[in-house]
């Protein structure tokens, strides 16, 4: 498809060079539309290669108009985390690497001066992510007056993490003539919608297959646990089976994350670990260690739920059950890429049976149950059940022997059966003492 397009020289060598040899559904149809300059919602489950399908266009768009290099950027990606901004500036590198374009990237955690310094070479690209690049606007170290494209990926995941008014403000300072492009999980999320409506104009929607739809390349599997001790030895015995060779561990608290991983490296096992309270050169150094095989388990929080593109991870591991199964689907996305085999294991325990029911309800998938050899759990699933699968709550049924007890306030059973207005004395606590009477 994309070879009937009449793409810059450069850039079809940049294609060239990143091995591209196939377009894949989500780039067939969203190239052609976003070359016409239209605004674009487009949802696409991760790893259908939506990150090339807004750049091709987005740097064709650059090179066939042959910008002043004075104009400040000229093309925006918003990214929620660091990671995906450091994944999306390499992958145009890549395609512009025979082209006159430049390319920076603007995150958090980074050196603010320094930062500065790369936006006075005004790099027509830029990808960042919404805070800091709020920062150099109010300071005056970031020009976006000019730009002729504005790309909100994972605009779903930014309004989770509450950067909807950074991203609005930053809207505001761009140019005016802008194309939007807005990418999302889901078009259906409750502010999505909303901020479309904002900042796209007469713009179309895009979806590649169904929302909640499951890889097809990856298999699901369960494991039951009594105990975090249990799930402790669960996963140390699964990496220690090793089969795979980089294997994505998920916990749903950063705390968990980091003892994780100091639990599998006492048991000699290689694993970092990565989530959001970590330094830019600390998550930099982490990530440069799973690429280069020098660990071989990377234990995270929901940080590395997106935008996380390493090769040839195979099997991934919910120690913890995510929150919704829109959240599983990104986590277990990490593998079975590009056509790839992959495997995802949860651990489930008794308080996590209805959240996992909700998500198999949620994806329409069904796990399959796994014991290990020698750690196969007592809990074997809830005694009862309701239709839905999920755990019936159990209800103490009042004993037909035990006799109602009688509501009946003491002092209203003493006046039982006398007239009404005549209360016993003792009723208010200020009736004088009664004498006996004397006998006569």
């Amino acid at each position: 498809m994309l070879e009937e397009l009449k793409l810059d020289r450069g850039l079809r060598l940049g294609l060239d060079e990143l091995g591209f040899a196939e377009a894949t559904e989500v780039q067939q149809q969203v190239v052609p539309a976003a070359l016409t300059g239209q605004d674009l919602r487009i949802s696409a489950e991760t790893g259908s290669g939506k990150t090339l399908a807004y750049l091709i266009p987005v740097l064709q768009r650059l090179l066939t108009a042959k910008p002043d290099r004075n104009a400040g950027t000229l093309a925006l990606v918003l990214v929620p985390t660091r990671e995906l901004a450091r994944q999306v500036l390499k992958e145009c590198r890549g395609l512009i690497g025979k082209t006159p374009l430049s390319a920076q990237a603007i995150t958090g955690g980074a050196d603010f001066r320094y930062q500065s310094s790369l936006l006075r070479k005004n790099p027509e690209v830029l990808i960042a992510t919404p805070g800091r690049l709020l920062e150099h606007c109010q300071k005056r170290s970031a020009d976006l007056a000019s730009l002729q494209t504005l790309v909100l990926d994972e605009a779903d995941r930014m309004l989770d993490m509450g950067f909807r008014d950074d991203v609005m403000d930053i809207a505001s300072r761009c140019g005016e003539e802008r194309q939007v492009l807005m990418l999302s999980a889901t078009l259906k999320h409750k502010g999505v919608g909303a901020m479309a409506s904002q900042l796209l104009n007469d713009s179309e929607a895009i979806a590649i297959g169904q929302v909640r739809q499951p890889h097809s390349s990856i298999h699901h599997q369960l494991i039951l646990s009594d105990s975090q001790e249990h799930k402790d030895k669960l996963l140390v015995a699964l990496m220690q089976q090793g089969g795979f060779k980089r294997a994505l561990v998920f916990a749903n608290k950063r705390k968990s994350a980091d003892r994780l991983a100091g639990l599998l490296s006492h048991h000699q096992l290689r694993a970092g670990c990565l989530h959001g309270e970590m330094s830019t050169e600390e998550r930099k150094y982490v990530m440069a260690q799973y690429r280069d095989n020098k660990i071989d388990i990377l234990c995270a929080s929901d940080v590395a739920a997106r935008g996380l593109d390493v090769k040839e991870i195979d099997l991934v591991v919910n120690y913890d059950i995510p929150h919704n199964g829109d959240d599983y689907l990104h986590r277990t996305g990490r593998t079975g890429r590009a056509g790839a085999i992959g495997l995802a294991i949860s651990l489930v325990g008794a308080v996590e049976w209805n959240l996992m029911i909700s998500i198999q309800r949620y994806l329409k998938l069904e796990f399959e149950r796994r014991a290990l050899p020698g750690l196969k759990a007592r809990y074997a699933g809830p005694k009862k059940v309701k239709s839905s699968g999920k755990a019936a709550g159990s209800k103490k049924k009042r004993s037909k022997k035990a006799p109602a007890k009688d509501k009946t306030r003491d002092r209203n059973r003493r006046d039982k059966g006398k007239p009404k207005g005549e209360k016993s004395a003792s009723n208010d606590g200020f009736a004088p003492l009664m004498k006996k009477k004397s006998k006569d």
